[in-house]
């Protein structure tokens, strides 16, 4: 099958046409691709960051973002039969510990993620347990189900933080961050700002439903203005998106005493933080987010999608076939795309 691997330590993948196609365990379910999602995980590991060189097997196939059809099953799978579209969740886990029998299987001590710990979806195929597929919904196309990984990372993030009737600071409008816009103001968001670096980003995130955008590279004066359109306090709640260290830094000021910061940005090295200030005098509430609950999010995201409740159309700008990897990647790195689809059609 074709395949994208992570061919060597450093930067970019490799395209190759020969690479086995996955074998089937008694309770696996072997997925034909047809669209799979670029996300910041993915950059982070075509730049070969800290991060990616310090977690990423070389020679693994990347990607974990996709829709596709059931090829073919196990002898043990019950659910599903070849011909069904499905998506999948890409964080794997037996199931057994603590936060799995909780309701929190999406942190579970044992998790191994797809694309990542183990091959992924920049292929022909993939091959994920029974337990993790999700069938799509016939009204949902398969360029919205391939992004149902960074929306359900979205829904999470808002409704962990419960943004309903509450003034919200999104730093960061990439992917993900203007998904949450959408998703934010869809949960009822009583007012939404935004910061970010990027001109285009802020004018869709106000288009998306931002009351305001403020641009992080002329300072930071903005932050008085969330001020005086919050009496004086500061925002209710920040989404973190970026990553960034100075976004950080500014999101924690612009946040009230006592607000709730929900964390989901990947910074790509350590960053200097003053806890002090931002979070024990602050007396605020801190929530590290990590994927999507299994499986309410899940649920949560397609009945959203399915009411019409979301603006997913101006986010999801490309679709190259995956021989076109290298200009899909350099798409999405330069901020020309947001969200980039590989077909494998």
């Amino acid at each position: 099958m074709r395949a994208l691997v992570k061919h060597h330590a450093g930067e970019g993948l490799e395209f190759v046409g020969d690479r086995p196609i996955p074998e089937l365990g008694p309770l696996d379910v072997l997925i034909r691709v047809t669209k799979a999602g670029i996300c910041g995980t993915d950059r982070h590991i075509w730049q070969w960051d800290d991060w990616a060189a310090g977690r990423i097997p070389v020679g693994i196939v990347t990607g974990h973002e996709f829709a596709g059809v059931v090829e073919r099953v196990g002898p043990a799978v019950r659910l599903f039969s070849p011909g069904r579209r499905v998506s999948a969740e890409g964080h794997l886990t037996a199931g057994l510990d603590y936060n799995s029998r909780t309701g929190n299987a999406h942190i579970a001590r044992d998790t191994k993620i797809i694309g990542i710990d183990r091959d992924g979806c920049f292929a022909d195929y993939v091959c994920v347990p029974e337990s993790n597929v999700w069938p799509i919904h016939e009204s949902i196309p398969d360029e919205v189900a391939a992004a149902f990984d960074p929306l359900g990372n979205a829904v999470h993030t808002v409704m962990a933080a419960d943004v309903s009737a509450k003034s919200v600071l999104i730093t960061g409008v990439g992917i993900i961050g203007l998904m949450a816009v959408t998703v934010a103001k869809a949960a009822g968001a009583a007012r939404i700002f935004c910061s970010d670096v990027d001109a285009r980003r802020l004018k869709l995130a106000k288009e998306l439903g931002a009351d305001e955008a403020f641009d992080a590279t002329e300072g930071d004066g903005w932050i008085d203005e969330i001020r005086r359109a919050t009496r004086g306090e500061g925002a209710d709640v920040l989404l973190e998106m970026s990553g960034a260290e100075p976004a950080f830094d500014t999101g924690f000021r612009a946040l009230r005493n006592g607000g709730t910061a929900a964390l989901l940005g990947l910074p790509a090295k350590s960053l200097s933080f003053d806890f002090t200030q931002h979070i024990i005098f602050k007396g605020c509430k801190v929530l590290g987010i990590n994927g999507r609950k299994m499986w309410e999010t899940w649920y949560q995201m397609e009945q959203l999608v399915l009411a019409g409740r979301l603006q997913l159309e101006p986010i999801i700008t490309h679709t190259f076939p995956i021989e076109h990897y290298e200009r899909a990647f350099e798409t999405m790195i330069s901020g020309e795309g947001i969200k980039v689809l590989l077909s494998m059609d």
